[in-house]
């Protein structure tokens, strides 16, 4: 068996080269600037290398130094700033928790500020963020719907008032979304007791909801299995009440796009209502 010597050779000329530049390359990096501030206790180079982060954009780095900088950085002449850039850099990542955190800490810590306006909005803006679709549990909803509410009406001329209201707006309506898609859950487990009790809380508290069309047809469907469903001696009230919640749906829009369904269901309960008529 023949070797090649000289191509041997070659690949471990190659290989060696190889790990001498990224073992160099390793050691730039780690000689690095911004290395040297993440392992000094010098606070104002960590402050230098933070601000040349956060200024080209590289937030994730400039994070690191942050953090490392926050818990003992506050009374310093440049602390404002400092904070300011920290809670920026992780809204700027997507970090909303931890931003709407910093914002919140930045405006009860400089009341003052001239930041204090877009900081504060800011930090309600994170928890709209937050805000999940219309299916999921809300409580970030809600929470993002109070704190933009108490930056318009602690701030009722800024220049985020547009912006403020039109995302309160939003998320008013993607909970208006979810009250009604939870009622018309119970329509389809057939939990028409339910369903019905939803659909008054909904239509009560939504007078005017894009969705009461659909609400009104709901209703009437619930009341009318409900009725059709019923023990001989509940049947009629619950058949009367089924005529009514028809009544309400025609009342509403005459031409409604239920008409068919609707009348169907009502020819069904004037039916059955005539044996208790004789």
């Amino acid at each position: 068996m023949k070797f090649n010597i000289s191509g041997i050779l070659k690949k471990q000329y190659l290989l060696n080269k190889f790990a001498a530049t990224l073992l160099l390359a390793i050691f730039v990096c780690s000689c690095s600037p911004y290395q040297k501030a993440l392992k000094s206790d010098d606070m104002a180079l960590k402050y230098e290398q933070a601000s040349a982060k956060y200024e080209k954009g590289k937030y994730q780095k400039a994070i690191r130094l942050f953090e490392q900088m926050a818990p003992s950085y506050r009374g310093k002449p440049q602390a404002e700033k400092m904070y300011y850039m920290f809670a920026q850099s992780y809204y700027k990542t997507k970090q909303y928790y931890l931003a709407a955190y910093q914002f919140e800490s930045f405006a009860s810590g400089y009341p003052k500020s001239e930041k204090l306006e877009e900081a504060s909005f800011l930090a309600a803006k994170c928890y709209s963020m937050l805000s999940p679709v219309y299916s999921l549990d809300q409580g970030d909803t809600f929470k993002a719907i109070d704190k933009l509410q108490a930056f318009i009406d602690r701030f009722p001329n800024s220049e985020y008032m547009p912006e403020a209201n039109k995302t309160v707006k939003e998320l008013r309506e993607k909970i208006e979304k979810k009250v009604f898609e939870n009622a018309k859950g119970y329509n389809r487990i057939s939990d028409y007791k339910s369903a019905l009790v939803a659909f008054d809380n909904f239509i009560s508290d939504y007078p005017g909801t894009p969705y009461k069309e659909e609400a009104l047809y709901y209703r009437l469907d619930s009341a009318y299995k409900l009725a059709i469903n019923s023990v001989p001696a509940k049947m009629e009230e619950r058949l009367n009440n089924a005529k009514i919640a028809y009544a309400k749906l025609i009342q509403f829009k005459a031409d409604t796009k239920y008409k068919s369904d609707a009348d169907e269901m009502l020819a069904r309960i004037e039916s059955d209502l005539k044996q208790y008529n004789k």
